[in-house]
Order: structure tokens, then sequence, then C-alpha cells
């Protein structure tokens, strides 16, 4: 089975976990693919202060805190494909998902192990701003950032959404990302499409 891992960075459940739901169902529908999602509302994950105890340790997680991060690796590593999800905060994801992003420190090990590690893996974009044009792009390109430092194959979700999906919400959490009938239709299509890529690249 290929495992495609979701990541909402909100600090609310609102309209950036109704989008990453509905991707995520889309990537569930198709055949030979099991889902799991990840909500970082309300999880205490500490900054990375870029100690290197990771890798003084030989280890492939933080070894300095133990908390809500902890929970987070493994599934992380064994997942063949990522879809993330992030509200617009200043035209960039939240400080919860940067925080998650910064704690992958101990990636390097792993990847002067086994440098292809991650190429073997696919990864989606959403973000959801409540205005038209409110930096979903932007966040968008944050996010592949993240991707292309572990070395993640990014899908985006064919024409006309060439990096990823962007949600208009309205400033009106779960109902507003909702009634963004193209929105939702798009975060579908991501949603099948990563799925879709991720059982090609792993065959």
């Amino acid at each position: 089975m290929v495992k495609i891992l979701g990541i909402c960075g909100s600090p609310r459940m609102e309209s950036s976990a109704y989008s990453l739901d509905v991707a995520m169902k889309a990537a569930s529908e198709v055949p030979g693919v099991e889902t799991q999602t990840i909500y970082l509302s309300k999880k205490k994950i500490n900054f990375c202060i870029h100690c290197n105890k990771c890798l003084r340790d030989n280890v492939t997680y933080c070894s300095v805190y133990k908390d809500d991060m902890s929970e987070f690796y493994e599934p992380f590593y064994n997942a063949d494909g990522y879809i993330i999800s992030s509200p617009v905060y200043s035209m960039c994801y939240t400080a919860q998902l940067g925080a998650f992003f910064n704690r992958f420190r101990a990636t390097y090990l792993i990847l002067k192990d086994d440098p292809l590690y991650f190429s073997k893996k696919v990864g989606g974009a959403i973000a959801v701003g409540g205005t038209r044009n409110g930096g979903q792009e932007t966040t968008i390109a944050a996010i592949q950032g993240f991707y292309h430092t572990q070395g993640v194959n990014i899908v985006n979700g064919g024409i006309g959404m060439y990096a990823g999906v962007s949600v208009w919400s309205r400033d009106q959490g779960a109902k507003g990302a909702e009634e963004d009938e193209k929105g939702m239709e798009n975060c579908r299509k991501l949603g099948k499409k990563l799925a879709e890529t991720a059982i090609l690249v792993t065959s």
C-alpha cells in the first residue's frame, strides 16, 4: 500500500483543515492508497535551536525536546507522499508549520547514507487565504521550499494549478473554504493526482 500523509499547519481546525480533508479523501479513493492526517492544532512543538545534538547522537529525530513532535517522525519517514496545507500568515505559512519543518534537521543523517531516500516520495501544497490574492502562491512556494530541502518530488494540481491549490475562504473558516467551489475541486484534483503519482514513483 502507498501511504499518503496529510499535514495541516493551522492552529485552528477551520478552513485549512477542511481543505486538506477534501484532498485526503480524494487521495484515499485511489486504489492501493492509505492515508493518515496530522493536525498541528493544539500540538506543542518547540522551535529548533540548531544545536546539532541529533547529529552528534546519530539519531533521526530531535534528541533535545520531548514534545508532540516526537510522534510525527515515524509517519513522516514512512510516508510515500505528503499533502501539506496552511493558512496564509503574512504571506507565508504559520509559525506552527515552520517549527514542524525546522525540526527535521536530523534528515541530514538519512540523506548522507541514502541521498535518494526522499526522491522516492512526492509532495503537494495547499494554501488558504482570507482574500482572493492574499499570499496563497507565496505560501505554496514556501511549503515547496521545505520539499526542495529534503529532495521530495513536487506534484502540482495540473492545468490551472501550476504550483499547488489556492483556496479563498473569505475569512469564513471551514464554511468559507467549502463555498469556494473551484478551490475544493482543485483540492480533489491534487489529492487524486498526488496519490496516483506516488504509486508511479514507488512502483
